[in-house]
């Protein structure tokens, strides 16, 4: 038998070019997990049928002596990025048999290798949540504890690795979608720099947000799958590649103290004051800064964010995407097939930014957001000439109670300490180094590190030196 709970990337790849065991035998653990706990847990929407055929060329790799990093590695995949040939559905009934005419970039990067494409992990619908409670599919549950939900919108991603249901995996990070499940999940996850992942083939949810992420069980493979789908890409006019900052002996973190204290469960911040005291041992110096534009980063998001969700959602209205509910005349068609196919979370983030759009509205609500959020990019800018990265716990709370949060304010909270690097674009990542107890179960939280834009190398230095739990 093969350890999953300790298995890495390299450790893998040294037992498959050595012939400890086969891509077939690795595999098969991994199916068997899948078989046992996917009918509850329900972090695959589906387990792609060519597994066998992609074994076979894996492993003829191999025994050529022609094998790369993930060759042979499984990896499962969110159900917004594109596979050329196969169904991808956003976890949305109005385009539940839509299949893909193209890769993602990041999915052509994975192919050069030859891993083990899993299948689709489950979601929030278009990536709209942060709990996977609103897929169209069902909820994911948190492998954990199954009573609570993994996070999301990658819920299903994050649940994958945790359940050893793939090695790794491929999410989305919009507002904190990858790093919140990570944290909830005891994962790592991280939310690159804006732009160093082509965002070409990922179902669009608020395009100056949206960056495609990783999630891991270490900080190694983390760093080898985001060294493999990174890069500039013609396809992606956003998309920009900057050579690597190289890493330092010792870092100087700084704490915006005042944005942490309010709404925080007690538990989880005492676990970060013992990461605080785990970095100052480690010889980081940790200084408390004052950032007070942060406080605004969740009003700022949730009107920039439904704004452009309200933009890229108008393709779905049956005719240029999505299947058509037939009414009596147009008007009934768009309006039946928006109000049956869409889902209440989606519905309601579209009115939001519509309205916010809305003439009179605009300056009012987006414009001015917008302006906040340069603002906010210039005050962290200005912090980081002082400081090397920021802590922040990853959410104010452990993995929640499925139907817990069924306020949509209430869960929105969710991203509070997330949703800043998304509109800084900076990259961050989670990891998980403490626990903390809940009616008998001992639930995973995520320490937070945000560092200056294309300095992904400083968050694996600095994360690679936690025992992660």
């Amino acid at each position: 038998m093969i350890d999953l709970n300790t298995l890495t990337i390299a450790s893998a790849r040294k037992s498959l070019d050595s012939k400890e065991y086969t891509v077939r035998e690795l595999v098969d653990q991994y199916l068997k997990n899948i078989e046992e706990k996917n009918d509850e847990i329900n972090a695959y929407l589906e387990i792609f049928s060519d597994i066998d055929e992609q074994v076979e060329v894996a492993q003829k790799l191999i025994d050529a002596g022609e094998s790369k990093e993930l060759t042979g590695i499984p990896i499962g995949i969110k159900d917004n990025i594109l596979i050329d040939g196969r169904t991808v559905s956003a976890s949305s009934k109005i385009i539940e048999n839509y299949k893909a005419t193209y890769d993602a970039t990041v999915i052509t990067n994975l192919k050069e290798h030859s891993p083990i494409f899993m299948g689709r992990c489950n979601m929030d619908e278009f990536a709209m949540g942060g709990s996977t409670e609103h897929s169209a599919y069902g909820i994911t549950k948190n492998p954990v504890d199954t009573d609570r939900v993994p996070g999301g919108s990658s819920g299903g991603s994050a649940a994958a690795v945790a359940a050893n249901m793939a090695l790794i995996t491929l999410g989305s990070d919009t507002g904190g979608s990858v790093r919140q499940p990570a944290s909830f999940c005891g994962v790592v996850g991280l939310k690159p720099t804006y732009g160093s992942v082509s965002r070409n083939g990922l179902i669009a949810m608020s395009s100056s947000l949206d960056v495609i992420g990783t999630l891991s069980k270490n900080v190694k493979d983390s760093e080898s799958l985001f060294n493999i789908i990174k890069g500039q890409d013609s396809l992606d006019g956003t998309s920009n590649e900057k050579e690597s900052v190289g890493k330092k002996d010792k870092y100087k973190i700084g704490v915006p103290r005042s944005f942490i204290s309010e709404g925080m469960d007690e538990d989880v911040l005492n676990a970060f004051e013992k990461d605080l005291e785990s970095m100052k041992k480690m010889g980081h110096e940790i200084v408390d800064i004052d950032l007070p534009l942060l406080k605004y980063s969740l009003a700022v998001y949730y009107i920039i964010m439904p704004s452009e969700v309200s933009s890229n959602m108008s393709r779905f209205d049956g005719v240029r995407f999505g299947e058509r509910v037939e009414g009596e005349n147009l008007f009934e068609d768009y309006s039946k097939t928006r109000g049956e196919k869409l889902g209440m979370e989606v519905k309601r983030r579209i009115m939001l930014g519509t309205y916010a759009l809305s003439s009179g509205y605009y300056d009012a609500y987006y414009n001015k957001a917008w302006q906040v959020r340069e603002m906010m990019k210039k005050a962290v800018k200005k912090v980081f000439e002082d400081i090397d990265m920021i802590a922040l716990p990853t959410s104010p709370t452990p993995a929640f109670k499925i139907g817990e949060n069924e306020d949509p304010l209430k869960m929105y909270l969710s991203d509070v300490f997330t949703a800043s690097a998304n509109l800084l674009g900076t990259p961050a990542i989670s990891v998980p180094t403490q626990k903390v107890e809940r009616e008998g179960k001992k639930l995973p939280v995520g320490l937070q590190l945000i560092a200056p834009h294309f300095h992904e190398d400083w968050l694996f230095d600095i994360s690679d030196k936690f025992d992660i739990i």
